[in-house]
């Protein structure tokens, strides 16, 4: 896998180190042959937004043939990205090349054309000038990241680590990506949108000591029932307020939580084992393989008979230079 990354002057040392950080981490832990390189339009060097010099870079033609092309981020002024960046951009694409807009990058990959008549999120500060200048987009705030198959745009700075794991995620499947989040020591996959940090951040679980508690304790016991009634009372709390301390320590609700960790248990099952679809239902607290099945096919458009072909027959050092189908993380709202 060979990704391309855009580099300019002014951009923050952690836009553009987030995705070499964790497709390099790919690489670090064996789990497939991915090569990061830097390129930019202006030459071979530019200079941070914190004022260091980074010289040695490739130009636009290291863009062709590359797997993805990872916009990172774009100036804070938001000016116009210009015909040669939107011209390799588009190129790119239209070669096959899957094109990533993380952060404020999504305006450059907006600009070429790439998000017309469809949905796009990027930093909550810039929603409001996103929509104003392409009105055919439809800017979605509530999201950390949306996949379209070939186009995959994120929300503000450190939603681009998200979705740079949900590529891993998607092409070399949920447990490569938990070995570079664990790698890593961050959340493999977090629950809501970033709308949850416009007015103030979301609360870390682990600062929520009985909210915390509640998870280590719930994911120990997801083959067994686990009722709003079942966690409130592991926290020794009313419902109602049990309620509004997980949303506030997660993002998301009792029951969205359980869920989204029944399926990420069953991904990783599909992946690892050989099990059954009933045994690993009832492994997840699914119950019955055709609950299993249903809520699989509503999350990730595919059955898991299929989703356990692909990932099981996926060699880590070979896989498909073009995006996976459409994904679109629900809001958790």
């Amino acid at each position: 896998m060979r990704i391309a990354i855009h580099a300019f002057d002014g951009i923050t040392m952690f836009h553009l180190a987030a995705p070499q950080l964790v497709f390099g981490e790919v690489s670090k832990l064996g789990l497939g042959e991915w090569s990061t390189a830097l390129w930019t339009t202006g030459g071979p060097s530019i200079v941070t937004a914190e004022g260091y010099p980074i010289s040695g870079l490739n130009g636009p033609e290291v863009v062709e043939g590359a797997d993805l092309l990872v916009v990172p981020s774009w100036r804070e002024s938001l000016e116009p990205a210009g015909d040669e960046l939107t011209g390799v951009i588009r190129r790119a694409h239209a070669g096959g090349t899957g094109v990533i807009g993380l952060c404020l990058g999504a305006f450059p990959v907006a600009e070429a054309g790439l998000l017309d008549g469809r949905s796009a999120v990027t930093h909550w500060s810039a929603t409001d000038t996103l929509t104003a200048r392409h009105p055919e987009i439809t800017v979605d705030s509530s999201v950390l990241y949306i996949d379209h198959g070939d186009v995959l745009t994120s929300a503000g700075t450190a939603s681009g680590i998200d979705a740079c794991l949900h590529v891993v995620r998607r092409f070399l499947g949920v447990t490569s990506a938990n070995r570079v989040a664990r790698s890593l020591v961050v959340a493999p996959h977090r629950e809501g949108g970033q709308a949850q940090y416009i007015e103030r951040p979301v609360v870390n679980a682990d600062a929520d000591e009985p909210i915390a508690a509640v998870l280590a304790w719930a994911l120990t016991r997801l083959d067994q029932p686990l009722t709003l009634e079942d966690l409130a009372t592991r926290a020794t709390m009313s419902r109602r307020n049990f309620v509004r301390r997980f949303r506030e320590a997660t993002g998301t609700t009792p029951a969205r939580w359980v869920l989204d960790r029944r399926l990420d248990e069953a991904r990783g099952l599909l992946e690892t084992t050989a099990w059954g679809i009933d045994r690993i239902a009832l492994s997840c607290g699914f119950g019955s393989a055709v609950t299993l099945r249903q809520n699989f096919a509503a999350r990730f458009a595919t059955s898991p008979a299929a989703y356990r072909r692909t990932f099981r027959a996926r060699d880590a050092g070979h896989v498909t230079t073009t995006f996976p189908p459409a994904v679109r993380p629900a809001s958790g709202r």
